[in-house]
């Protein structure tokens, strides 16, 4: 009976609603309380990658349920036009979405450290941090343009 109240209850629709509300606070922590306590306990532990699992694997179970078969969609890599009819499917769209969220939060709390690690000022991580989960790639080049004054060094790697 419970199974039943929860599936009903988390639709697509409602996974998807959780998930960007719920990203919300993080990324404001990682902005303005970098240092914080939550921060460590949210970003740094295997908390939000467990969190970002189970709604991966519950999503996957429903399409398992769907009898899809899964192995037809690796045709993505043929070109655009199957990758569009793959987000046809409001799950897969959704996997694809909790990726998008997961990579951005990754990539947002290495930045939060970096910054911390190199003393930049918090306006310029925060910028950096908000191009990131807008635009993901050009946020991460914005900051690694800013991180070279402070590190006072060029690196391709760390």
């Amino acid at each position: 009976f419970m199974l039943t109240q929860i599936y009903t209850y988390f639709t697509i629709e409602t996974i998807y609603l959780w998930l960007n509300f719920g990203v919300i606070p993080i990324w404001l922590v990682l902005i303005f309380f970098p240092n914080s306590k939550l921060n460590k306990i949210f970003l740094t532990s295997i908390f939000l990658p467990l969190i970002f699992g189970l709604i991966y694997v519950y999503i996957f179970y429903q399409l398992m349920l769907l009898n899809e078969d899964i192995l037809d969609y690796l045709n993505i890599y043929s070109g655009l036009d199957e990758l569009a009819d793959l987000f046809t499917n409001e799950l897969f769209l959704l996997i694809f979405w909790i990726h998008f969220l997961a990579i951005n939060l990754f990539l947002g709390s290495w930045v939060s450290r970096d910054a911390l690690k190199y003393n930049m000022p918090k306006i310029f991580s925060a910028i950096s941090l908000i191009l990131i989960y807008f635009t993901g790639p050009i946020g991460l080049i914005v900051y690694w343009i800013l991180r070279i004054f402070f590190a006072k060094k060029i690196s391709l790697y760390d």
